[in-house]
């Protein structure tokens, strides 16, 4: 009920700043052209707003204005902008206007000192930031989830269409596509002579399975990350059934219907779902969190001194006739050597093309082909052998190699930029979509039937006795 109060304030406070006239001197119309996109963060709370800027880009103006309380949020973000300006090796040279009062959401909005918000942090509030943003006629760049519960949802679709009156883009950011492994079977999946055609599974066999598996400790940008109190309270950081999930259940829609506009009120049929916690404990959330103690809010949940987190979920669904199933597990720490894991298959008339990333893969992503008919082996090798010849004028270097009774495709590392890589190029494409003045026609409709799934999933699986 407060937090619907706080939306509502927030909104009539956005109209108030419009009925006087605020002032909006920044670019709306974009050319490319040097300096051009100004930007704003808000609230970062988590490291992917950092990410963004790992890199510098020539339409993005080098001053980055930042609005957030004052806390260990926004000073962690801070912290990870210098190293990258400090860096040896292509150092960045960010200058970060900050401010942190109280009222930094309606600064910004009053300020409008920028023309694209990048937001990554409380999942909670991110929605009220995306939808306030919108109103004001600001576009914005958003970290997956955009949101985490039906509520949310609802603003989301309200957000689209103000977007559409406003004439900005909202986008999320979704960096698995970036996955060189991912692309190629992407790519293998629209040959016939290897593919075939997409089956149809079954709830028990899907045709696609996406499963993710994440850890609470790891290293990103070579650092320990630290993770906020807040992060292990899936009221405000969403459960693991909306939150990674998120990437799954776009790369089912973006391989498997690349640029076919997905109607979730017709072409979504959710079959399915379940979720489980992780159980941390007071000294894994100590050196997580570099907090001395659980704080207040998660007091009610803990068992035992033990904190039950419920980051793990699965959703068997239908989309266009086709099953699908997506998963994420969250452990505390991978083992030695190992980090966050992908595993994928779809599968095909004639092959598989299956994505493994365990211990014999030296826990690095790597594409197979399996056949699905014995007798059909040879003539797969035939076609694969072509196939492969001719996406090697879009990624020089690639190959395979038969093992076993599968193939594994060969990639070079120039082509395994990684995770972090991958944030520039998402924002890449969105800073081309601005002097477009539009996304994809079926990016919006699949962002809102991606959210559809997750929510729908999250309160089907609390429902599940």
């Amino acid at each position: 009920m407060k937090l619907m109060l706080y939306i509502i304030l927030i909104i009539a406070n956005i109209f108030l700043m419009i009925s006087c006239g605020t002032k909006n001197d920044v670019v709306r119309n974009f050319t490319g052209a040097n300096g051009e996109i100004k930007l704003l963060t808000i609230h970062p709370g988590h490291f992917h707003a950092a990410l963004v800027q790992k890199t510098m880009y020539d339409q993005i103006s080098p001053e980055v204005y930042v609005y957030a309380p004052l806390g260990p949020d926004v000073e962690d973000h801070l912290n990870r902008i210098e190293d990258f300006n400090s860096r040896k090796e292509n150092p960045t040279n960010w200058r970060e206007v900050v401010y942190t009062g109280e009222d930094f959401l309606e600064k910004m909005l009053k300020d409008k000192k920028g023309n694209v918000l990048v937001t990554s942090g409380n999942n909670e509030k991110k929605i009220i930031y995306i939808k306030a943003a919108i109103d004001a006629g600001i576009n914005v760049l958003a970290d997956k989830p955009m949101c985490i519960n039906e509520n949310g949802f609802n603003l989301l679709k309200q957000a689209f269409v103000a977007a559409e009156k406003n004439g900005v883009l909202l986008y999320d950011i979704m960096t698995e596509r970036s996955e060189i492994t991912t692309i190629l079977q992407k790519e293998l999946s629209l040959i016939p002579d290897v593919f075939g055609e997409l089956t149809e599974g079954t709830p028990e066999n899907p045709a696609i399975v996406k499963e993710s598996v994440h850890h609470f400790f790891k290293y990103v940008a070579g650092n320990p990350v630290k993770r906020p109190a807040w992060f292990f309270d899936v009221t405000q950081e969403g459960e693991g059934i909306v939150d990674v999930t998120t990437h799954l259940i776009d790369l089912v829609q973006w391989e498997c219907f690349p640029e076919q506009i997905i109607n979730y009120e017709t072409e979504i049929q959710i079959i399915n779902t379940k979720h489980w916690p992780t159980y941390l404990s007071l000294s894994q959330f100590k050196q997580v969190t570099h907090l001395p103690q659980f704080p207040e809010y998660l007091s009610p949940l803990l068992q035992d001194d033990i904190l039950p987190v419920y980051c793990n979920g699965e959703i068997v669904y239908k989309i266009k006739g086709f099953h699908a199933k997506v998963s994420v597990v969250w452990n505390y720490q991978a083992p030695e050597g190992a980090k966050d894991t992908h595993y994928s298959v779809m599968r095909g008339s004639n092959a598989n093309l299956v994505i493994l990333q365990g211990k014999e893969q030296n826990y690095k992503p790597e594409l197979y082909v399996e056949t699905v008919n014995q007798k059909n082996t040879m003539t797969l090798e035939h076609n694969l052998k072509k196939a492969v010849h001719t996406l090697q004028k879009t990624y020089p270097g690639i190959g395979f190699i038969k093992c076993k009774e599968k193939w594994h495709i060969t990639i070079p590392n120039e082509l395994r930029v990684g995770h972090e890589a991958h944030f520039s190029q998402v924002t890449e494409r969105y800073l081309n979509y601005l002097v477009d003045g539009k996304l994809p026609d079926w990016e919006i409709p699949n962002m809102i039937a991606k959210y559809y799934i997750t929510t729908t999933a999250l309160k089907m699986a609390k429902n599940v006795k």
